[in-house]
């Protein structure tokens, strides 16, 4: 668990500075909103990343995560301002298992 939150918060952080300094949107909320998207995908990835967990557990976790990041994202900006955070989400949780699967062990944790 301190790894995923480690995961998180790292993600959070280098997706902020990144959207920050080089993408601002003008908007210091929707740029944190999206960078926790970004870092919330980073830990729930390695979080998951077990064999505690079957595949239609994975894939119900994340669809579960995406609908909590559209209905904050809904509630504090606007369905349009929410949607990139789901594509920032799975864009993540693709890369982390694409680069697992590259590892004998298709897992990061090992």
């Amino acid at each position: 668990m301190k790894k995923a939150l480690m995961y998180f918060a790292i993600g959070t952080v280098l997706s902020f500075v990144i959207n920050y300094f080089f993408y601002s949107s003008e908007n210091l909320g929707l740029d944190i909103y999206y960078a926790l998207a970004f870092g919330f995908a980073w830990g729930l990835a390695y979080f998951i990343d077990t064999p505690n967990f079957t595949l239609p557990q994975k894939l119900g976790l994340s669809f579960a995560a995406m609908g909590i990041l559209v209905l904050i994202g809904t509630l504090a900006f606007s369905l349009e301002l929410a949607v990139p955070s789901i594509l920032k989400f799975s864009t993540v949780f693709v890369a982390y298992y694409l680069i697992a699967s590259f590892r004998g062990s298709k897992s990061l944790r090992k």
